[in-house]
């Protein structure tokens, strides 16, 4: 998750003043799982100990990668989106979002929306649109959807009267409820006109042990604030597409998502212990 406390939006002007390395922050344990460079001893420490609660802690988020690029190509081939709106960024990697939109379709305009300061020192890396497309770079947090959508640079790159994809990939559920995820979900939604999508994942605890549950939670709580997880069930993620046309194969692991070609063998659920969907709002 990419946030300053609830409701923050300012501070230093320079991203490098808001990096505190003695403290793991979720964007750059992301980046320890996949292998990246980007990260810190805090960083690191805070993703030993969450493997040693879940030992598949990396393969998640793998596979959470993963279903970013099969939804991404899946909207922009299969669906006809050209417009992406893609919030809790993290940090660059292979195939961002971007990349994979203009790949299949070059005039495809992806807005990047995050406030971490290791993201923001990175923008220049996300903003490497082709020639035909375009993209922009919005330091925000997902719980300020007003900053969001309003946003000049918003409103440059992306035209929210024809249809958007809104792509929230593991990042809701760095949203507690105390600061109600559906509400902000549903006010970004309502901003985007008919045959706009939401793709969105999940971390879930239907699949682990209560006591596994407890100690990732409790693994997870050594970072900072905002990187305390809210594991959710099945029909609380679900919840979030309320309203929605939910696209075959429904909601389902990020692993089994539309994941006919990806590379064999499967993780399972309980490995992955995510959710994910890609809905049309009507």
């Amino acid at each position: 998750m990419t946030t300053d406390a609830p409701g923050a939006t300012t501070g230093p002007t320079h991203p490098s003043d808001r990096i505190d390395t003695s403290v793991a922050h979720p964007a750059r344990r992301y980046n320890y799982w996949l292998g990246g460079k980007d990260n810190f001893q805090a960083d690191r420490d805070s993703g030993d100990a969450m493997a040693a609660a879940f030992p598949t802690i990396r393969t998640a988020a793998l596979e959470n990668r993963r279903f970013l690029q099969r939804a991404v190509r899946h909207l922009a081939r299969e669906a006809g989106i050209r417009q992406f709106l893609d919030i809790g960024t993290g940090i660059p990697t292979a195939d961002n979002t971007h990349e994979v939109a203009q790949a299949a379709t070059p005039e495809s305009r992806v807005v990047y929306v995050d406030n971490d300061p290791i993201v923001l020192a990175h923008a220049r890396a996300l903003l490497s649109s082709s020639p035909e497309g375009a993209t922009a770079y919005i330091d925000a947090d997902l719980r300020d959807p007003e900053k969001i959508l309003q946003h000049p640079d918003l409103l440059r790159t992306i035209d929210l009267s024809r249809p958007v994809a809104l792509m929230l990939v593991a990042i809701l559920h760095f949203v507690p409820d105390g600061d109600d995820p559906y509400a902000v979900v549903a006010r970004l939604l309502e901003a985007l006109p008919p045959g706009s999508y939401l793709a969105a994942s999940h971390a879930t605890y239907d699949h682990l042990s209560p006591e596994v549950a407890r100690e990732a939670r409790a693994a997870g709580r050594g970072g900072s604030p905002h990187g305390v997880i809210s594991l959710r069930s099945l029909a609380e993620f679900t919840r979030f597409f309320d309203g929605l046309e939910v696209v075959e194969p429904g909601v389902t692991s990020v692993a089994e998502w539309r994941a006919e070609d990806a590379p064999l063998p499967r993780p399972t659920a309980a490995e992955v212990s995510m959710y994910g969907a890609v809905a049309r709002k009507p």
